[in-house]
């Protein structure tokens, strides 16, 4: 593999390079119930998957008023951290990040989770010196607002058109779009393929095998 198209390839965290949409749908509806909240439907609970929590709390509950939210995401964190420790990549995510570094690849995160959030996630051996830089929503504005990729970009002071976004939701599509850099979207997380396709991304790939070929022969 040799960078043609990209020197930075920014990941998406739940759904894309980690196995987490079901532990983060199922906590999603179990904290409504638990506050006696309408419980969304999984489509519903999964469609918020990569925004910064408030807001996935406000399209999760719109009827919960703002007061409550950090009742809200307390009783989420709760479940989801009650699964955290069972959760594992993607089959073929790690190796696939290691032959992007060896590479030459800059590689960065952009996630909806939280910095400790990712710390927690991030925090194996296996992923130490992958990323050269990461942004979460608890720190600058959510996706689909631009600037987790305009941040990472001028920090590794790498172009639009020499980086691409890669995610498995309309917010991490979007937000490329928004950033005016390429997407890859993925379908095996949160989102189907057709709302992905909706947003014409460089490429729709449905396993991290899709995702290795589709760089190895454009990235």
């Amino acid at each position: 593999m040799h960078r043609q198209n990209y020197d930075l390839i920014v990941f998406d965290w739940d759904g894309t390079l980690m196995d987490s949409t079901a532990a983060i749908t199922g906590a999603i509806q179990q904290a409504c119930q638990d506050l006696g909240l309408t419980v969304p439907s999984r489509e519903a609970a999964s469609y918020v998957i990569g925004l910064g929590l408030e807001d996935a709390l406000r399209h999760a509950a719109p009827d919960l008023p703002p007061s409550d939210y950090p009742k809200l995401a307390a009783a989420y964190r709760k479940h989801y951290f009650a699964l955290d420790g069972e959760l594992v990549l993607f089959d073929g995510a790690l190796d696939l990040l290691h032959e992007l570094k060896s590479a030459g690849y800059n590689l960065a995160v952009a996630t909806g989770k939280s910095r400790i959030g990712l710390a927690r996630a991030m925090d194996r051996p296996e992923l130490r010196g992958l990323f050269d830089a990461t942004r979460t929503a608890d720190e600058t504005f959510s996706k689909p607002h631009p600037a987790m990729l305009l941040e990472i970009m001028a920090e590794l002071a790498s172009p639009p058109q020499r980086t691409v976004m890669v995610g498995d939701t309309t917010h991490d599509l979007q937000m490329a779009l928004n950033a005016q850099c390429d997407a890859i979207g993925v379908s095996y997380g949160a989102h189907d393929a057709a709302r992905l396709e909706a947003l014409s991304p460089a490429a729709l790939v449905h396993s991290v095998a899709e995702l290795q070929e589709f760089l190895a022969r454009h990235g």
